[in-house]
């Protein structure tokens, strides 16, 4: 395919925008309350689950929800910025639309992890990710999910479950890709090339190292014995 300066635009603006989206970080300003910051609270961590430790299940929810609507959004807006795009040597439409999803989706979460707005100091990613994951491809994202509440469930222990599936989720694209996209249409005209498969699973792979990468704190504390699990509050029995 010759140079083509529209398409290069597509690959900054979407960059951009994505990064620029990703930096609005909710769990800093859902908390942001008498002067209060959430990230010199608990952990440090401007994400859902210090939040949820740290100031209560409200500001939780409203963060999980507006951070994963963020990434979603951003993924969105990569699809639209590259549908215009015109199909060429071989690669189709829906190809470069995948294509366009996922680099929205690692800029959202590089956004959300160094916030613009923020001093550069965010969360973790993981919200964000879930929400790329399940717009760019929803079998992936069930299988994560599996995973997630597989361990979840039987650990209570919410970075052990987060960051199995970031180390999962190059492998679970590739047997999507593999297996689901471009075996079926081998030897047909147009189709998914095996150079999808392995472009995919390299964008999935560089997002779970970075997830990876930010919960290294969590991680030492999980081969210390260290990491908190996730229980419900004892109430306090009632004076006689």
């Amino acid at each position: 395919m010759s140079f083509d300066f529209t398409f290069v635009l597509r690959i900054v603006g979407t960059a951009v925008i994505a990064y620029l989206l990703g930096s609005f970080n909710f769990a800093v300003i859902t908390t942001r309350k008498n002067e209060k910051d959430i990230r010199t609270m608990g952990s440090g961590n401007a994400g859902f689950t210090n939040v949820l430790r740290s100031v209560g299940a409200g500001p939780a929810v409203l963060t999980f929800v507006f951070d994963f609507l963020k990434g979603a959004l951003a993924v969105g807006i990569g699809w639209w910025i590259f549908s215009g795009v015109s199909a060429a040597d071989g690669v189709t439409l829906s190809e470069y639309t995948t294509y366009g999803r996922y680099l929205a989706g690692l800029f959202a979460i590089i956004g959300h992890m160094f916030p613009l707005y923020f001093g550069f100091k965010g969360g973790k990613g993981v919200v964000t990710t879930a929400a790329m994951m399940a717009v760019v491809d929803w079998r992936v994202f069930l299988m994560i999910i599996a995973t997630f509440l597989i361990i979840f469930f039987a650990t209570k222990i919410i970075s052990l479950g987060s960051c199995a599936c970031a180390a999962l989720y190059g492998v679970y694209t590739c047997i999507a890709t593999y297996f689901f996209d471009y075996l079926p249409r081998l030897g047909q005209s147009e189709g998914f090339r095996f150079r999808y498969v392995i472009l995919s699973t390299i964008c999935a792979t560089v997002i779970g190292l970075l997830v990876i990468v930010k919960h290294k704190d969590n991680i030492g504390r999980l081969f210390r014995g260290e990491e908190k699990r996730i229980t419900p509050k004892k109430k306090k029995a009632s004076e006689s």
